[in-house]
């Protein structure tokens, strides 16, 4: 079977992986057998997906990420570089606790910033905005803008990545795609 996909010749691949078609994988990453990604994924260098990850179509992983057993990320989701996912919450080193992760789910087009650290069991909304160094401490809610340790909401972001400012009815638009959004009860959605 012809792979349709591209690997840098010092990635490792395990067998029993599921690799998209259109996939890009670089210099010394290392995809775990057990693990699945969607189309059109991109993988930089010095990555590690570990066993039962699943990533969705169109995920950006920057180089120095490493995705552990318990995470799921959506498509279009973007990973940036050097940041970090947990799955425990109280590692030990003589405490075996293989088997007992926590999930952590991404979902579609949430962004998290470079450098920044997601406590495992706390999911990220959809199209979430994690700046850079964030240390995420619980759920991120949809639309989320959330910065700081430990990570705090400060705003709400638009789908292509812009910070919405809501009027007095609770309406905002967003300035590249002029798509309009509403912010009612805490939760933002996107009005069509």
């Amino acid at each position: 079977m012809e792979k349709n996909y591209f690997a840098h010749e010092t990635a490792v691949i395990d067998e029993g992986c599921v690799i998209g078609a259109g996939s890009r994988i670089w210099h010394f990453s290392h995809l775990m057998s057990g693990c699945e990604l969607g189309e059109n994924c991109n993988l930089g260098q010095n990555v590690v997906v570990s066993p039962g990850v699943k990533l969705g179509k169109n995920v950006k992983v920057q180089n120095n990420v490493s995705i552990y057993t318990g995470v799921i990320c959506e498509d279009d989701v973007f990973l940036g570089p050097s940041m970090v996912f947990t799955n425990v919450v109280n590692p030990r080193s003589a405490v075996v606790r293989r088997g007992s992760y926590s999930e952590t789910i991404v979902r579609k087009g949430a962004s998290i910033g470079a450098n920044a650290t997601i406590v495992c069991g706390h999911d990220i909304g959809e199209y979430a905005f994690i700046g850079a160094g964030a240390v995420v401490t619980r759920t991120v809610p949809a639309y989320a803008l959330v910065v700081g340790n430990p990570a705090r909401q400060v705003g709400w972001m638009s789908e292509y990545g812009h910070r919405l400012s809501f009027d007095a009815q609770g309406f905002a638009f967003c300035p590249e795609s002029k798509e309009k959004y509403q912010l009612s009860e805490g939760k933002v959605k996107k009005i069509n």
